[in-house]
């Protein structure tokens, strides 16, 4: 019997993490955690998970999109999916029709990203490894198959993509050896949310020193008197050799940014993360060659390939921050990551969300074995919220990611916290939602 897609399902799944303003920045006072939770169903009972992250209103619009797309996949051989997921992704983000609500931009692209991640999540189930290993141990042609090159070739070749791979090869198993032993580093922004106090920033930057974070980041640009203020005490409280991130969430303008970053200066930033409009590609260049040695990191926003291609090419950032579902899953980050390769600059996952943290470890894990070959200045992005609602959460030792060692892309919710948190009538909020 062939085995076919019979079901795509998606369930609005919302978390009310605007309780107690975790996740609270200058732009999103009070997000709720929120996913287009996506399960891929087969024919022969396997299954596979991803999700379209989002921060609450508007969730629905995403169920929507997924939806839309759902139709493209139901009824397809799951063979001839696997022996081409570039061809998959690209029926998806380039459908005559739906291209239109992009294209490959906004809840349409991320759309495709849930399908596209819950794919690669049926895959590494049915193989039996986790994503970031199974990724690891394809040839490097079957890696740049994955690729589309149409838009990218004045930047990125074929050729040139085969031989980053290509040079990281014969280190592969050293590397992969060394993540199971070591970890890969990480970051923690779970002091620095916009809402908490100064009293709450003082402890939770402490603790993450005493967690062996080497890195923290503080959310900044709601007044400028109060981000000297929570810098000036968080440099206290982690001291001199602790790197301090800052995220402005793209409040401000090229001028306003670059006068703010002066104010901070003094703090030593490691970082400013989108600082302006995530389109702004020029403005970010800008804002790199003023507030210089303050790196510029961005990414979480950036629509697709193009734009980050444009943003290597025009010198607008240090740090490269993908996402793992604002772009179109696993598969255009591999695209991503190998422009991140060619350019020489640092991939440090965006993962401050819903799932995030749990499949950005397989790509910056992906990144170390078998394309850059370090993780020299890479950090994955660290928050301590919702990791208990997932099968397989994330693990953390010594301020370091220990890698993954389940089958799949570690998105499957539990059944119990998938029910009581269905918007709106899960447990939680039928509390919460008035009649």
């Amino acid at each position: 019997m062939t085995e076919l897609i019979t079901a795509v399902e998606t369930v609005d799944v919302r978390f009310p993490t605007s309780a107690d303003l975790d996740g609270s920045d200058a732009m999103n006072p009070e997000p709720d955690y929120s996913g287009a939770y996506v399960t891929i169903r087969t024919n022969r009972g396997a299954a596979g998970h991803g999700l379209a992250f989002t921060v609450g209103r508007g969730n629905d619009v995403q169920v929507a999109a997924v939806h839309a797309l759902a139709e493209l996949v139901v009824g397809q051989p799951v063979e001839e999916i696997l022996s081409d997921l570039g061809g998959f992704s690209r029926r998806l983000t380039g459908d005559s029709q739906l291209r239109w609500l992009g294209p490959e931009k906004g809840v349409i692209h991320m759309a495709a990203a849930a399908i596209v991640n819950a794919m690669w999540d049926l895959y590494g189930r049915r193989e039996g490894k986790p994503v970031w290993r199974l990724l690891s141990e394809m040839t490097p042609e079957q890696l740049v198959d994955l690729v589309d090159f149409r838009y990218l070739e004045d930047a990125l070749t074929r050729q040139e993509a085969l031989d980053i791979l290509r040079r990281s090869e014969p280190g592969r198993a050293e590397r992969t050896s060394r993540l199971l032993r070591e970890g890969f580093p990480a970051y923690t922004t779970t002091p620095g949310w916009l809402g908490y106090s100064d009293e709450k920033l003082v402890r939770l930057s402490r603790q993450a020193v005493a967690d062996g974070f080497p890195q923290i980041k503080l959310k900044v640009g709601a007044s400028i008197e109060d981000d000297v203020r929570r810098m000036r005490l968080a440099r206290e409280a982690v001291g001199p050799d602790i790197r301090i991130a800052v995220d402005a969430n793209q409040a401000w303008g090229v001028p306003q940014a670059i006068a703010w970053m002066k104010r901070l200066a003094s703090y030593d930033p490691y970082w400013i993360e989108e600082p302006t409009s995530p389109d702004d590609i020029l403005g970010h260049a800008l804002i790199r060659e003023m507030v210089a040695p303050i790196k510029v990191a961005t990414g979480e926003h950036t629509h697709n390939q193009v734009m980050f291609k444009q943003l290597l090419q025009a010198g607008s950032l240090d740090i490269l921050q993908m996402d793992a579902s604002r772009t179109a899953g696993v598969t255009e980050n591999v695209a991503i990551l190998l422009l991140a390769a060619k350019f020489g600059i640092p991939v440090c996952p965006h993962a401050g969300g819903l799932g995030l943290c749990e499949m950005v470890q397989h790509l910056a894990m992906f990144d170390y074995v078998a394309v850059a070959g370090t993780h020299e200045d890479r950090v994955i992005e660290y928050v301590d919220h919702l990791h208990e609602h997932f099968t397989d959460p994330v693990r953390l030792r010594g301020g370091r990611y220990l890698a993954p060692t389940a089958a799949g892309l570690s998105a499957e919710l539990r059944p119990e916290s998938l029910a009581a948190h269905t918007f709106p009538t899960g447990a939680v909020w039928d509390r919460k939602v008035p009649a």
